[in-house]
């Protein structure tokens, strides 16, 4: 048996919101460089949109879901998948929990509990907003769905065995990046000490770890040596299409277009259904406290338009700006 992990990010960009970042894990039969999780899954999903209610769009997110689709494609993915690991959340804020710590491994050594922990000092409102879910589906559809897919992976011999999430707030992003004085490195720190927790480098099965690239960095070497207790990380090839380094039986590729593997298509649908429900909560905090007020998407421009039309309720609930708006 071999592993293939893929791993993911949405709401890098933003100054309102949590950025996410997700790890799956699939257990497969044989060298995982040589399976095509697709191929294995064509049963119950395909990057195709479909209309078949049973039937699941595993494909970057941007292709899944836009405002005018709404959530519901998102939503039977990622509750279905979950549903594979025994997970049934009923609320966003059962989902965050459960993506924390959704994972059949135990946890890997060497994680650094700066990068990990996404708790903030004070939660404000919005992250203990009570959200429903599912938001826009069947409950009873996910179980169904879920049957199918447990009996697609049987036939495969193959074994969905973690999804984890790392949803970092305004503050605690702030204070991670001014620790590493740069944006894009701490989306690095983030992730790979993410990774770390369901990959353990001295397992001896064949493990394929596929990324999508950290902007334009080429070289990871040094970041996996942060995480790795500076194990040998050696460089097979480094360019702008793809960076890919071997660390003892596991091959780690950071590559453009990363989402064309399943494992980081299902990391990527994960990532924007729990910033889109965050994104959602956040929303109705403010429509509450503001008569009229417009929603944002988080993204920069906008993002200052949002602010000042909610400055006078943000000073009067006393709310700060570093847990409301992030630095970079």
């Amino acid at each position: 048996m071999g592993l293939l992990i893929g791993m993911d990010e949405a709401g890098f960009g933003p100054n309102l919101g949590p950025l996410v970042v997700t790890v799956t894990v699939w257990e497969v039969p044989g060298p995982p460089r040589e399976f095509d999780l697709w191929a294995a899954m064509a049963g119950i999903a395909s990057q195709a949109p479909t209309k078949e209610p049973l039937r699941l769009q595993i494909a970057d997110s941007k292709q899944v879901y836009s405002p005018g689709k709404g959530l519901a494609a998102l939503e039977k993915s990622v509750l279905s998948a979950l549903r594979l690991l025994g997970q049934t959340p009923r609320t966003l804020e059962q989902l965050d929990k459960v993506l924390r710590s959704v994972s059949q491994f135990g946890d890997s050594a060497g994680r650094e509990e700066g990068y990990r922990s996404s708790a903030v000092s004070n939660p404000p409102g919005w992250l203990i907003r009570e959200l429903a879910l599912p938001t826009e589906i069947d409950a009873s559809l996910i179980g169904d769905i879920a049957t199918q897919w447990l009996e697609c992976c049987r036939r495969a011999n193959v074994t969905l065995r973690a999804i984890r999430s790392e949803i970092v707030q305004p503050e605690r992003f702030n204070v991670i990046v001014r620790e590493c004085d740069n944006k894009a490195l701490a989306l690095s720190r983030i992730s790979l000490n993410l990774l770390r927790s369901v990959w353990n480098p001295d397992d001896e099965r064949l493990t394929l770890v596929v990324c999508d690239k950290h902007g334009g960095r080429n070289r990871y070497d040094d970041l996996l040596a942060e995480v790795l207790d500076d194990r040998l990380v050696f460089a097979v090839g480094e360019s702008r299409e793809r960076s890919v380094y071997r660390v003892g039986s596991t091959e780690l590729r950071f590559q453009m277009k990363a989402e064309a593997n399943f494992p980081v298509a299902l990391a990527s649908l994960v990532c924007k259904y729990v910033r889109e429900l965050s994104m959602h909560a956040f929303n109705q905090f403010w429509a509450d406290h503001v008569p009229n007020l417009k929603p944002t998407a988080g993204y920069p421009v906008d993002a200052i338009r949002f602010r000042a039309n909610i400055a006078e309720a943000q000073k009067r609930l006393g709310i700060s700006n570093d847990i409301l708006w992030r630095e970079r």
